[in-house]
């Protein structure tokens, strides 16, 4: 949805009146955000909610994702760490889903271009914002891709072992449907250790209860 700078027919006719005077193209921008970024609703996923009732999707995986990265928090591989910033980097991680879609983790073939898809979709969805903040939230999502700070290695651990906790609450439901290994998993799981012991640990000990309770095929 493009908005045109005169409050055209593109921009919903409900939301005209609260375009504040003064600050007209930058709250439009941010409004236009907001709306946008709403879509991320329409991302599923692999991962099965805990109740078994459906698939979860991406804002669903990132709202969980930044919760359990507030929670755990004290449980960061880095003493020096900003448990706001690593929230912020969970919430923005998956925006690039809107136009890139989810790619499996498992997926050989679809990570081969997931790459260019998302730096595409990151162009894109992040230019609707002021270019303050589209450069803002444009180094949220590199800092979290790169994983070169605490709270990004951080966030990525979480990012990492939230799906885990998943797939073993849920009996291996994404993992047996989708013909998943130990290795497979094991291998995915080991960019957990440089942001948390603990949740490498965990991670850990989830995998090897899964494979004794028939969750996951050796």
């Amino acid at each position: 949805m493009l908005l045109d700078s005169d409050g055209g027919n593109d921009f919903p006719d409900n939301l005209k009146n609260i375009i504040s005077p003064g600050q007209k193209d930058r709250f439009r921008q941010q409004i236009e955000f907001i709306l946008e970024v709403d879509k991320l609703k329409n991302v599923l996923r692999k991962t099965i909610l805990m109740d078994r009732s459906r698939r979860e999707n991406s804002a669903e995986h990132s709202w969980h994702l930044a919760m359990s990265a507030m929670i755990l928090a004290e449980h960061a591989a880095d003493s020096d760490f900003d448990v706001l910033h690593a929230v912020k980097l969970a919430l923005v991680h998956d925006l690039i889903e809107i136009d890139a879609g989810d790619t499996y983790c498992y997926d050989d073939e679809g990570r081969k271009d997931q790459k260019q898809r998302e730096a595409a979709a990151a162009d894109r969805i992040f230019s609707l914002l002021p270019a303050d903040q589209k450069r803002k939230i444009h180094r949220f999502w590199e800092e979290f891709e790169h994983r070169q700070t605490p709270e990004a290695r951080f966030a990525h651990a979480v990012d990492r072992f939230v799906p885990l906790l998943h797939n073993y609450v849920t009996a291996g439901s994404s993992w047996k449907e989708n013909g998943i290994r130990r290795t497979q998993v094991e291998k995915r799981m080991a960019s957990i250790r440089p942001g948390s012991e603990v949740l490498h640990a965990a991670a850990t000990a989830l995998i090897n209860e899964a494979v004794r309770r028939g969750f996951l095929s050796e």
